[in-house]
């Protein structure tokens, strides 16, 4: 498995080509944002359902990302909040197809407290499935094409969405919330293969390679 290009668990680090003209998202940068439009919102949570939104197969237009983030978690945004969600949601997608493997899931600094980290990583999760959700929404078609690794790293991440903050405590609560995070990373993108294959009407994009199995 490749090393992310990152620069701490609360920052999304950028593909060199983007980096000057989008820079790097920080998990406070967004929660100031949020504060500023009385928004009480993780930004974790806007992040998952960016990602959420992708993986179901939806177009990688900013404007779209931004309609059906707004639409999956009832919420408004405008001005800079909005222009930073957008670029977001780009960067996200390049994220995603990158073989590098730059993805990270927006979540805050390792050096925050373990509940608080652990809280954000189901907020994380909890978004991605409405993103997801609203998708596909009763798109019965589309459903029934999910493959099964799919489907299986679907009913996890509702899981961890559901019950792992009630559970970061312990000595083992740090080893965990990693190896948790590390499942979460290989498994969104392979679910967003998964999706891009199945647009396509084919099984695997030959280009990438698995990253679990």
């Amino acid at each position: 498995m490749h090393g992310a290009n990152v620069t701490s668990q609360g920052e999304y680090s950028m593909r060199e080509d983007l980096a000057e003209a989008v820079g790097v998202f920080g998990f406070d940068e967004f929660a100031d944002h949020l504060v500023d439009q009385g928004m009480l919102v993780s930004p974790s949570q806007l992040h998952g359902c960016l990602c959420g939104v992708l993986c179901a197969g939806a177009s990688a237009e900013a404007e779209y990302g931004l309609d059906a983030l707004s639409q999956a978690l009832d919420i408004i945004m405008h001005g800079e909040l909005a222009s930073r969600i957008m670029q977001l949601y780009t960067v996200t997608e390049m994220a995603l197809k990158d073989e590098e493997f730059t993805f990270l899931p927006l979540l805050p600094d390792d050096d925050e407290e373990i509940d608080l980290r652990a809280s954000a990583l189901g907020s994380w999760c909890d978004g991605f499935m409405s993103g997801f959700a609203y998708v596909i929404g009763e798109d019965k078609e589309t459903v029934a094409a999910l493959s099964q690794d799919t489907g299986e790293v679907l009913k996890d991440i509702a899981a961890m969405a559901q019950a792992y903050a009630d559970d970061a405590s312990g000595d083992d609560a740090e080893d965990s919330y990693i190896e948790l995070v590390e499942y979460l990373r290989a498994a969104v993108v392979n679910v967003f293969l998964d999706s891009m294959a199945t647009a396509e009407g084919r099984d695997v994009l030959p280009e990438a390679e698995r990253l679990l199995h």
